[in-house]
């Protein structure tokens, strides 16, 4: 069964700051006025601004104002705007005259009007070149495959809705293509190199006939087994495994084949419970972190932190932050204890009783206190506190195709494999499985209870090595 797409295209940035709007004039008016009103004036106030604000939003939803697909045409939006405005506003001007029939609070409630009719027509000249520029750092790698002339039409289109997107350029679906331009980066048949060298996140095909589909299968099938998404810019479809949704640009169909959420309000909650669990983490630990440096300084020397490049999502290079818990010399004995390595496939390596391991290593290891440190990553957004564990780059070079998938999201400090006996699941395949299922079944209310889980594993001090 697929999963729901409501919300993919809609846009909770601009949901919360219409929202906020509303309540900073309110705020203002109270700041301004205010010291007129009695106690029970400011509460029927308050509650007449947020019957303002839910009206204005729905109404404004009620208009796709929140799809990111709408085109952006400043008239149109100015006028479906305005029409949100009068009809908040007059239908809570006669709340108001049923609230008070004082003067001072009829006075209020029209400054609280004026100011969030300009603080409104502010936000629709401003918001949306702000919205495009901020969103640019941290929107999907795109690349287009076709010819370079046949997506002339459907930039103009994208340009004009809200959708934002890194594009890293053409892929040819013919090396012939390729010939004395050097709009490409490469042709179709190395989609999966390409994906894997510019780290990309998501895949534009367009379709122009339905002889291209038998083709393009193969390549909407790579993409779903790399846990990439795949939108084609077609006229019909055809289900494979994925989850999929048709959504339109303009004139243009899109049906998009995704493995991961696309739910952007998901992904705010997400994104919000990282950096507030991550800020918490390390205002908890921070006693602990600090005994920890001190005794493995005392125990052995060496950096009192652990620094190491590892593989985020997509293929994206990061250093991950952690307490040291091996001799300065663990790398270069990795290799002669690959023969001792206990995870099946020889993809990844652990090991009961590393040598590497000090004396120090060994107890933070067995109570979880050397990945306390990840909660920086945490903040800084290279990882997430519920995800897939964080593969080294030696480990990713050995993956097969279906492999990859499990770095289709950001990598967790803790995980589905961590909380399901971390050190008995010894086989490479079964690790994976554990992470796409994950990633199949993932909601805010899943990552709450592995966290839950992990808790409850740390204090045990269960599978821990």
């Amino acid at each position: 069964m697929n999963r729901s797409n409501v919300g993919a295209n809609t846009n909770p940035g601009q949901i919360l700051i219409d929202a906020l709007l509303v309540f900073m004039a309110y705020g203002l008016t109270l700041a301004l006025l205010g010291d007129d009103l009695t106690r029970q004036e400011v509460i029927q106030f308050t509650v007449l601004a947020v019957v303002f604000d839910l009206i204005y939003l729905l109404s404004n939803k009620e208009s796709f104002l929140y799809d990111v697909t709408m085109f952006f045409y400043l008239d149109r939006v100015f006028k479906k705007v305005m029409k949100s405005f009068f009809f908040a506003a007059v239908s809570t001007a006669a709340l108001m005259f049923l609230l008070t029939e004082s003067t001072k609070g009829r006075t209020f409630y029209l400054v609280f009007i004026a100011i969030t009719f300009l603080t409104i027509i502010f936000n629709v000249f401003l918001y949306r070149p702000l919205y495009k520029k901020v969103s640019r750092h941290h929107s999907p790698r795109t690349v287009f495959v076709g010819k370079k002339g046949a997506f002339d039409k459907f930039w103009g289109f994208l340009n004009k809705t809200s959708i934002c997107l890194d594009f890293v350029g053409y892929v040819a679906t013919e090396r012939e293509d390729m010939e004395g331009s050097d709009a490409y980066i490469g042709c179709l048949e190395d989609l999966e190199e390409l994906i894997k060298e510019y780290h990309i996140d998501q895949v534009y095909i367009m379709q122009k006939d339905v002889d291209q589909l038998k083709s393009t299968q193969q390549y909407i099938d790579l993409c779903v087994a790399m846990g990439v998404t795949i939108r084609l810019v077609v006229n019909f479809y055809k289900k494979r495994r994925a989850d999929s949704y048709v959504s339109t640009v303009g004139t243009y169909p899109i049906i998009t084949y995704h493995t991961v959420t696309l739910n952007t309000t998901e992904q705010m909650l997400k994104r919000l419970m990282d950096i507030a669990g991550g800020m918490i983490g390390l205002i908890l630990s921070s006693p602990i972190m600090l005994v920890t440096a001190i005794a493995i300084k005392i125990d052995s020397p060496g950096p009192v932190f652990f620094k190491q490049t590892r593989v985020g999502q997509n293929g994206r290079y990061f250093k991950i932050y952690k307490f040291r818990s091996m001799y300065i010399d663990a790398e270069e004995r990795k290799k002669e204890l690959m023969a001792q390595n206990e995870i099946q496939g020889g993809v990844m390596f652990k090991m009961k009783n590393d040598p590497r391991v000090t004396k120090v290593g060994r107890v933070i290891r067995k109570l979880s206190i050397d990945e306390l440190p990840q909660f920086l990553n945490v903040v800084q957004g290279t990882m997430s506190l519920v995800g897939t564990r964080p593969p080294t780059i030696d480990e990713v070079q050995k993956y097969k195709t279906n492999q990859w998938r499990r770095i289709s999201i950001k990598p967790g400090l803790t995980g589905l494999w961590q909380v399901s006996g971390r050190s008995n699941v010894l086989d490479f395949e079964e690790i994976v499985q554990m992470d796409v299922e994950y990633i199949d079944s993932w909601s805010i209310f899943e990552d709450i209870k592995i966290i839950l889980k992990t808790v409850l594993v740390v204090i045990r001090h269960k599978d821990a090595c």
